[in-house]
C-alpha cells in the first residue's frame, strides 16, 4: 500500500472522528448547561435560605457545608444535598427518636386503634390514649413533609450531578476532537510531503 493512501485514509478518518467528537461536545455541553440552569431555577423558586451562622444549633455547626452556606439562598445541587442530608435529616431524627415516616405512621395507626377501642369501652385511659395518638399523627405529618422535601432536594442534587458529568464528558470530547483534528492536519501535511511512489 502506498504511504500517501494510508496518510489520506488516516487524515479523512481523523477529521470525521474529530467532527463527531465536536458534535458530541455541543450536545453534552447543551445538556450540562440545561441541567445546571434548570436545577438553579427550580431551587431558587423554593426560596429556601440556610440558617444564618448565629442561628445554627451546636449539631448544625458540626457540618462544614451548613456553616459555609449559612445565610445564603439554596440555589445549587450541592447546596440541596447539604440541606437535605445535614439539616432536614438531622431534624427528622429528633421528631420520633430517629424513626421514619413509615415506622411512625404504623405506630400512629396502632395508637389510634387503641384510643378508639378505649373510648368505645369507656376506659379511663381513653383521653391519654387519644392525646398520644394525636401527638403521633402530628409527627407523621411532620415526617411526611420533611422526608418529601428531602427526597425532592436529593433528586435535584442527582440531576445536577448528571449535569456535571455531562460537562466533564463534553470537555473530554472537545479535547479529543482537537487532538484528532491536529493529528489529521499533521497527516495531511505528511500526505503532501510524501513522494507518490513511497510504500508502507
Amino acid at each position: 500500500m502506498k504511504r500517501r493512501t494510508l496518510d489520506l485514509l488516516f487524515t479523512v478518518g481523523g477529521i470525521a472522528l474529530a467532527l463527531l467528537l465536536f458534535v458530541l461536545f455541543f450536545v453534552l455541553k447543551d445538556n450540562a448547561d440545561f441541567a445546571k440552569s434548570y436545577v438553579k431555577d427550580q431551587l431558587t423558586e423554593q426560596r429556601i435560605t440556610f440558617t444564618p451562622s448565629k442561628g445554627l444549633a451546636d449539631a448544625e455547626k458540626k457540618s462544614a457545608c451548613l456553616v459555609k452556606s449559612a445565610g445564603k439562598p439554596l440555589q445549587s445541587g450541592k447546596q440541596a444535598e447539604c440541606y437535605a442530608n445535614r439539616y432536614i435529616a438531622l431534624h427528622l431524627k429528633e421528631i420520633n427518636g430517629g424513626k421514619t415516616y413509615s415506622e411512625t405512621s404504623g405506630e400512629a395507626r396502632a395508637a389510634r386503634a387503641a384510643a378508639t377501642e378505649a373510648t368505645t369501652k369507656n376506659d379511663p385511659k381513653a383521653a391519654d390514649l387519644n392525646a398520644s395518638a394525636t401527638t403521633l399523627e402530628a409527627k407523621v405529618q411532620t415526617l411526611f413533609r420533611g422526608e418529601t422535601l428531602r427526597g425532592l432536594l436529593l433528586t435535584s442534587y442527582g440531576f445536577s450531578v448528571f449535569g456535571e458529568r455531562a460537562s466533564q464528558a463534553a470537555t473530554v470530547a472537545l479535547l479529543g476532537g482537537i487532538v484528532l483534528l491536529l493529528a489529521s492536519v499533521a497527516g495531511a501535511v505528511h500526505y503532501v510531503k510524501t513522494p507518490r511512489n513511497t510504500t508502507v
